[in-house]
């Protein structure tokens, strides 16, 4: 294995006269997780298409574990796991029978599918209800039935296209904690969420990736240091009043304040004392407010500070322009 699990360089896909990646360049480092952070439409399903092989870029180049993805596919197949943004399992299968399933397709020989599947159905919760058919499990049940389906090889590298999208809170949390676990076993991860806060408790590196560019890169430390300090947070209880609450405030800030709506977000330092002149500037002008806090820069601050939109702004699906079928089924070497 090379120091660089994943390798995209100039990444280009069209469908027609969309542009649906416009030049992406990535790396994801030897066991890690990297996250692949953006709102619907931004790319992020079709890199991760691309770099499993399921699609072809119309230009660029991309490695994976040191193999070209368009020049060795197969070899790629059989080191990846992928666990796409719908679960792929079987309903009519069982737990165990998903699981053998996919050992089979992958030729392994049936004592070690026997034994992977045992471990992973242990792993993941399921040992009470791997002989359960699926059609059986709840929502999170069968995402982490999926997750364990795209272990049974003990692939080098992981793919997560949106890997609690749809789960509850405590589901999610679990998914969390089976992430980290496997980086901690020595699996690579690339996921692609749209959760800042998934990006921000997960991964060593984040790429924020908006209409098929990656525009930033680094810790979720070093984003929101591009942010600044503390913020000053108001929220306007008037609409109309927005512009001159920012016309108010702009001159106390450490940078340019940001609007989303009624809310208004001011870098600053000094936070406490700011905070005052902020309150006197707001009161002298007259300007109703119905909310107003001090806090750190989130996720979410990078990402309106970088595109100048908030990450669910956007609802064109990713796949909107993709003419291929069975997403997120074509993740095994089979495929």
């Amino acid at each position: 294995m090379t120091d660089l699990a994943v390798v995209a360089q100039s990444l280009v896909k069209t469908f027609g006269d969309v542009h649906a990646l416009d030049g992406v360049d990535l790396e994801v480092p030897t066991g890690t997780i990297t996250a692949l952070l953006g709102p619907n439409g931004a790319g992020k399903t079709t890199t991760v298409r691309i770099l499993t092989t399921l699609l072809q870029p119309t230009s660029g180049s991309a490695y994976v574990a040191g193999f070209d993805v368009v020049k060795h596919p197969d070899t790629v197949r059989g080191v990846i796991g992928l666990s796409g943004q719908y679960s792929a399992v079987d309903e009519k299968l069982t737990g165990r029978e998903n699981l053998d399933m996919v050992g089979m397709l992958f030729h392994l020989p049936r004592e070690i599918v026997r034994r992977r599947s045992l471990e992973l159905l242990e792993r993941f919760d399921l040992a009470d209800a791997a002989n359960r058919p699926a059609k059986t499990y709840s929502g999170g049940m069968r995402r982490r039935l999926d997750l364990a389906a795209s272990l049974v090889a003990n692939p080098h590298v992981l793919f997560l296209d949106e890997p609690t999208t749809g789960l509850d809170p405590r589901s999610r949390m679990m998914m969390w904690d089976i992430i980290t676990e496997l980086v901690q076993s020595g699996t690579t991860v690339l996921l692609t969420t749209q959760y800042l806060e998934e990006a921000d408790q997960l991964a060593n590196t984040i790429a924020v990736i908006d209409h098929g560019k990656v525009i930033a890169r680094g810790t979720a430390s070093e984003l929101k240091a591009q942010v600044g300090g503390e913020r000053v947070e108001i929220v306007t209880e008037h609409a109309d009043d927005v512009a001159r609450a920012v016309e108010a405030i702009s001159s106390l800030g450490d940078g340019s304040a940001t609007v989303l709506g009624q809310r208004i977000s001011l870098p600053v330092s000094n936070g406490g004392r700011t905070l005052i002149e902020v309150l006197r500037a707001i009161d002298s002008a007259g300007i109703a407010v119905s909310d107003v806090q001090l806090r750190r820069p989130t996720l979410d601050d990078v990402f309106l500070t970088l595109t100048g939109h908030a990450a669910e702004d956007e609802t064109l699906q990713d796949d909107s322009a993709t003419p291929v079928k069975g997403r997120g089924r074509g993740r095994r070497k089979s495929a």
